[in-house]
């Protein structure tokens, strides 16, 4: 959508059907950190927990993962994820960019597979830390 300020924090999302997982970026921009899983209700209330996170951490961009499909194409999740990246930049002036999060998750996954992380814990935490191992690409990406 847009090109994000080199400085500041950076607000990445990891947007599921049923969770957003929010990390956080420092004002460096060097290290992603995992923020907190919410449990997605309607937009406006997703919307507004969100802008509360913006506004509390100062926030000078968004990374919205992107899922995009294997091929590189686009499918109805991505679509799903623009549509909403659309609504929420109605609601606030932080720009939004894309990042491509294919295998996100599941790379995530295999790191806490790793570290033996328990089924329950696994559930608690993967979103956040999905939505980390997002923007931790992007900042990567720009260094």
């Amino acid at each position: 959508m847009s090109e994000l300020p080199s400085t500041g924090t950076l607000l990445g999302l990891d947007l599921g059907t049923k969770t957003i997982g929010v990390a956080l970026s420092d004002e460096g921009q060097m290290i992603a950190s995992p923020l907190e899983t919410i449990a997605r209700k309607k937009f406006k209330a997703d919307a507004e927990r969100l802008l509360a996170l913006i506004n509390k951490n100062n926030v000078v961009g968004i990374v919205l993962g992107l899922p995009m499909n294997m091929d590189g194409s686009e499918g109805p999740r991505a679509q799903s994820t623009r549509a909403f990246a659309r609504n929420l930049s109605a609601l606030t002036d932080v720009p939004i960019a894309f990042w491509d999060e294919r295998l996100s998750t599941a790379a995530v996954e295999r790191t806490l597979l790793d570290a033996d992380a328990s089924r329950k814990r696994r559930g608690e935490v993967i979103d956040k830390m999905a939505a980390a191992y997002i923007l931790q690409g992007f900042l990567d990406s720009r260094s």
